[in-house]
């Protein structure tokens, strides 16, 4: 009834984009940052050589990695070489963004995704959040749904405990330790390219695709290894 296979007992889901809209902040506050960086370096923004950070930049090399792998990441897809204390103050400045706005907007919910989740803790099966977020608590408090999760592996315990950020499967294989399953009876929720990479690499009992983008980010999901590709958790729901 869940859209799972019978093997599956526990629940890994991704927060930004999936359970949560707070993906949007998060991509907001990315081009601001990185926006503001890259003017800074050629001059302003309406100087010939200014090339903004677009959506494409986002999931390509921020969505779903920790904060600072996402700045390298999309630094060196522009040929951009800092030192360690640029690529902080990137990700210090985007997170200041971000929880500004997160206390102006709140963090809303997908009414799908919680229809999923009532209807996950109704049939038994065990939740657990992983995100590379390091303001997990706080997304998850601002939206409700702290009461929904068992186990919460965040961008704090990735640094804590030395793990590699997604598209390594480190924080997956964190949660379903903590949750007491191999991979193999635990399933990954994402909408990350790097996040279902992860879940494939963990060899996890199935890998759910949450499509929030469009155009040809279906298939790359199916790509990356993603067993099926929905719009919206709610759709996994018997009609």
């Amino acid at each position: 009834m869940l859209g799972l296979p019978d093997s599956i007992t526990v629940a890994l889901f991704d927060l930004d984009g999936v359970l949560t809209e707070t993906a949007v902040l998060h991509r907001k506050a990315w081009k601001k940052a990185f926006d503001a960086f890259l003017a800074a370096r050629v001059g302003g923004a309406d100087h010939a050589d200014f090339v903004e950070f677009t959506d494409q930049d986002y999931l390509d090399y921020v969505d779903g990695r920790p904060r600072e792998d996402g700045v390298r990441a999309f630094l060196a897809s522009r040929d951009i070489d800092v030192d360690p204390q640029t690529v902080t103050a990137i990700g210090n400045g985007k997170n200041d963004m971000f929880l500004v706005s997160l206390a102006e907007d709140g963090g809303q919910a997908y009414p799908g995704s919680v229809r999923y989740l009532e209807a996950a803790k109704n049939a038994g099966l065990r939740i657990a959040v992983v995100t590379s977020s390091k303001n997990g608590a706080a997304v998850l408090d601002a939206a409700d749904l702290s009461k929904f999760v068992e186990v919460r592996v965040d961008g704090l315990d990735i640094v804590s405990k030395g793990l590699k950020g997604k598209p390594a499967p480190d924080s997956f294989l964190l949660g379903a330790e903590q949750m007491g399953v191999e991979p193999a009876a635990a399933a990954v929720f994402e909408d990350a390219l790097s996040g279902i990479q992860a879940g494939s690499a963990g060899a996890f009992g199935y890998v759910v695709g949450v499509d929030r983008v469009g155009g040809g980010q279906a298939e790359s999901m199916r790509a990356a290894g993603a067993d099926i590709v929905v719009t919206d958790l709610d759709e996994l729901l018997p009609a």
